[in-house]
C-alpha cells in the first residue's frame, strides 16, 4: 500500500529552533493529507563539510535536546546521523532511526555501536561501493544485534566533483534487506565543486525519486527547506519545501 512506503523528510543541519518547526509543521500537513507517516531527519553535526570554515550545527547535547523537542510536539520519528561511536548510544535514547552516513558505512565499530541501541540502522551506500558490497555493513550490523536494517541508495563518484546513479544497485540492495530508500537530494550533489562547498542541481531531485520508483525503492529521503539558497549546508541540493506534497503524491498513488 502507498502509505507503507518510507520517507525521510528534513532540513540538512539543525540551523535553529524555527526552521525545524517550519519543516515539522510541514511534515505533519502532508501526513494528514497523504495518509503517510514522514521521519524528520536533521543533523546535529554536519562532521564531513568541505572546508573547516563550514557550519556544521549544534553538536550532539544541543542537537538532540532540539530533535527531542520536536518528537514532543509534533508526535514525528526522528532520523540523525552519527559519525562517532560514542553518539550512538544518545542519539538511541532520542531517535527512532539512526544513520550511518556513506563515507563511514564500513567503519566496523560505528556500525556495531549503532546497533546495540536496538534502533533501526539506516546506511548510505559509500560513493565508492556498488549496491551488491553493501550486504557486509549488514552483516556486521546484523550480527551485533540489529533487528532492523535499511540501505540507502545516494550514487557512485564519476571522476572529479561529480556523482552518478546507477539504479540498479537498488534492486541488488532489495536481495539484501526488504527497505531500500533513494537519497534523492544527496544524489544530484557535485562534492567540492563549488569553491569549498559542495555544489549540486535540485532540478533533477524529482526525476531521481521516480526514476528510483520504477527500480523497485521501497522509500525516499529528502532534504527540504523553504529556503534551500539559504540553508547552511547542501544549499545546491534541498528541495523546496513547498513542493514536497506534490512529489510524495506522485510517489505513493499506485
Amino acid at each position: 500500500m502507498s502509505n507503507k512506503t518510507t520517507i525521510i523528510a528534513g532540513p540538512c543541519v539543525i540551523e535553529s529552533a524555527e526552521l525545524l518547526d517550519i519543516v515539522a509543521r510541514k511534515l505533519v500537513e502532508i501526513n494528514g493529507k497523504q495518509g503517510t507517516d514522514i521521519i524528520f531527519k536533521a543533523s546535529f553535526d554536519k562532521a564531513n563539510r568541505t572546508s573547516i570554515r563550514s557550519f556544521r550545527g549544534p553538536g550532539l547535547e544541543r542537537g538532540l535536546q532540539m530533535l527531542a523537542d520536536i518528537k514532543a510536539k509534533y508526535g514525528l520519528r526522528i532520523l540523525t546521523d552519527i559519525h562517532e561511536s560514542q553518539q550512538a548510544a544518545p542519539v538511541g535514547e532520542v531517535c527512532d532511526v539512526i544513520q550511518i552516513p556513506a563515507f563511514l558505512c564500513r567503519q566496523t565499530d560505528l556500525l556495531i555501536a549503532a546497533a546495540k541501541t536496538g534502533r533501526t540502522v539506516n546506511i548510505k551506500k559509500a560513493q565508492f561501493l556498488s549496491g551488491r558490497d553493501m550486504k557486509y555493513p549488514v552483516e556486521k550490523a546484523r550480527d551485533a544485534g540489529a533487528a532492523d536494517v535499511w540501505l540507502t541508495e545516494r550514487g557512485n563518484m564519476m571522476g572529479y566533483n561529480n556523482l552518478v546513479v546507477d539504479f540498479r544497485n537498488i534492486p541488488d540492495m532489495l536481495e539484501i534487506v526488504p527497505t531500500v530508500i533513494m537519497d534523492c537530494t544527496h544524489s544530484v550533489q557535485r562534492p567540492g565543486g563549488s569553491d569549498g562547498k559542495t555544489g549540486g542541481d535540485r532540478r533533477f531531485v524529482p526525476q531521481m525519486a521516480l526514476a528510483a520508483k520504477a527500480f523497485g525503492a521501497t522509500g525516499y529521503f529528502f532534504e527540504v527547506h523553504p529556503d534551500p539558497d539559504k540553508g547552511l549546508s547542501d544549499a545546491a541540493n534541498m528541495l523546496e519545501l513547498d513542493k514536497l506534497d506534490n512529489l510524495i503524491q506522485e510517489l505513493i498513488k499506485e
